[in-house]
């Protein structure tokens, strides 16, 4: 028996979302804006991060006591250009909302401005905020560093987090270059995307404590938790696919995200006491704005700038091959047909869609699947 998929537009699942956050006692503005970044990831595809992520990943951690859902965004220092944020464990939409502006504002003054942040929670989609960037004709970069997953090269347990550097620039296309990436082989979301599917893991992308590839999906979330399994990083295992390299971006991010605002980095991430007991994860997170206008003419820039994803597009393509894709043009591609079909909801996240409406009590919700 095939599963079945129900499809939910864009304004029912956002609305949903947010009111959600309002019952587990995020402020109504803090809450729309969370739900509005879920939604983005939803939007362009990328389900990792998306309505999968609204109960494990929020709402448990509010119910837990180990997130707050009032968020305290506080300034510790201040440059014109620069600043550092406390989020105090609360929404880390919120306090990269903040950092994220101030960084544009920042920018459109001095050409260039960046800011982190530290006693932060996850963020949702790291590209979100530098696509802010990119509506006001600027180039941003995020980083962020997350709970221990990444062996490092050579080694076998997890230290570094999935720990993406993600970019968005401007050009003359419909969609902007967008490169929103984990240093890993696979992030940790995809993983629970395979899990609610029901599907195995494709080959190497998680190693065990003895170096060996690993497949068992459901078993292998809980082992990445008790340190016994972990991702490998971008390039792979060794060194004879450049896995350094994934490795070394990985550690540039923890570093960016750590050391700038002196919060805490690799074990000291992972969610859990030295006694076993579930406590705040304290991450960081790094934004960089770039005012384009301080360099050369905006419109000059995106042309040049699509050009080179026009080239890229058109070059050459492998035998077998129909097509070449930039960064950023699946995500659009993906948006332009979920704009119509709406959101894919598989039954495991239908459930859960189900639990929240009853335990908020959000009986006006009318789902196409269980009510």
């Amino acid at each position: 028996m095939s599963e079945q998929i129900h499809y939910i537009d864009f304004a029912t699942l956002e609305n949903f979302m947010r009111d959600v956050f309002i019952a587990e006692g995020v402020p109504a503005e803090d809450a729309a804006f969370c739900a509005n970044v879920l939604i983005t990831a939803d939007k362009l595809g990328i389900d990792s991060h998306g309505i999968g992520r609204l109960k494990p990943i929020y709402i448990d951690r509010i119910r837990d006591g180990i997130q707050k859902p009032v968020t305290e965004v506080e300034f510790v220092r201040k440059s014109p250009a620069t600043a550092v944020i406390d989020a105090h464990d609360g929404m880390g939409m919120v306090a990269a909302k903040a950092a994220m502006e101030y960084a544009m504002d920042a920018a459109e003054k001095f050409g260039i401005g960046m800011t982190v942040v530290r006693n932060s929670t996850h963020f949702g989609i790291a590209g979100y905020y530098p696509l802010m960037a990119v509506k006001r004709n600027m180039i941003g970069i995020c980083g962020t560093n997350a709970r221990p997953s990444i062996a490092p090269t050579f080694g076998v347990e997890n230290m570094l987090g999935t720990n993406p550097m993600t970019f968005a620039i401007p050009s003359d296309e419909e969609f902007p270059f967008f490169l929103d990436c984990a240093t890993s082989v696979s992030q940790r979301g995809k993983i629970e995307v395979y899990a609610r599917a029901g599907k195995e893991l494709p080959p190497g992308w998680v190693i065990d404590s003895q170096g060996n590839t690993r497949t068992d999906t459901e078993q292998i979330l809980i082992d990445l938790v008790k340190g016994t399994a972990a991702l490998t990083p971008v390039g792979g295992l060794g060194e004879d696919t450049a896995g350094y390299k994934g490795y070394g971006y990985a550690t540039v991010v923890e570093i960016l995200s750590a050391a700038l605002q002196q919060g805490s980095f690799l074990k000291g991430l992972l969610g859990f006491s030295p006694e076993g007991a579930k406590q705040p994860y304290h991450l960081g997170h790094f934004f960089v704005a770039i005012n384009i206008d301080a360099f050369t003419e905006v419109e000059d820039f995106k042309k040049t700038t699509g050009q080179i994803l026009r080239d890229l597009r058109n070059s050459r393509k492998a035998p077998g091959c129909d097509r070449i894709y930039t960064a950023g043009e699946k995500e659009y591609i993906a948006y332009c047909e979920r704009s119509k079909s709406g959101v894919p909801v598989n039954e495991a996240l239908q459930k859960v869609m189900l639990q929240l409406k009853q335990e908020c009590k959000l009986d006006q919700y009318q789902f196409p699947f269980g009510n």
